[in-house]
């Protein structure tokens, strides 16, 4: 199947996406900051550079897109051109995050996913409720967790 959009247009669109300060990614840390929480951004020294880091909990986020990420949820559909680059592409970005949480967690670092479509999507959530989700993520002591769209429990 050829694609709907001519070769230039389709790089202009894909140039546009972006991997920091996504909408997802800045309303999660707007209700971190009212709540008082205070972090650093895509620290560089950490592997993987995660979205946010607070030393204070010794804690890591990633918000992660659905579809960059392989995440298991509405908002991920395989394309269905190119296919084997796709697989490839989103295959890595799998195996990277697990090597990057893997080696934070070894670092000392608690680690915490919140996946796009807790923000997004017909499964979202209320945005008080993910704060208190992360909230108390932050506050307990799991080593890791997740959170996704509703019921959006910390799994």
């Amino acid at each position: 199947m050829t694609d709907v959009v001519a070769p230039d247009v389709r790089s202009r669109m894909m140039s546009g996406i972006r991997s920091k300060d996504t909408q997802p990614e800045l309303a999660l840390r707007k209700g971190l900051f009212a709540r008082g929480f205070r972090y650093r951004l895509n620290d560089k020294r950490l592997p993987g550079k995660p979205d946010l880091v607070l030393p204070k909990f010794h804690a890591v986020i990633f918000v992660h897109g659905c579809f960059w990420h392989q995440h298991n949820c509405h908002l991920f559909k395989w394309p269905k051109t190119r296919a084997e680059f796709w697989h490839q592409k989103l295959t890595g970005n799998v195996e990277r995050d697990c090597k990057n949480q893997s080696t934070l967690q070894d670092l000392g670092w608690r680690t915490l996913t919140v996946w796009e479509c807790a923000l997004k999507g017909k499964e979202k959530m209320n945005l008080c409720t993910l704060t208190n989700n992360v909230s108390e993520w932050l506050t307990g002591e799991k080593m890791s967790g997740e959170i996704a769209g509703e019921p959006g429990r910390i799994s």
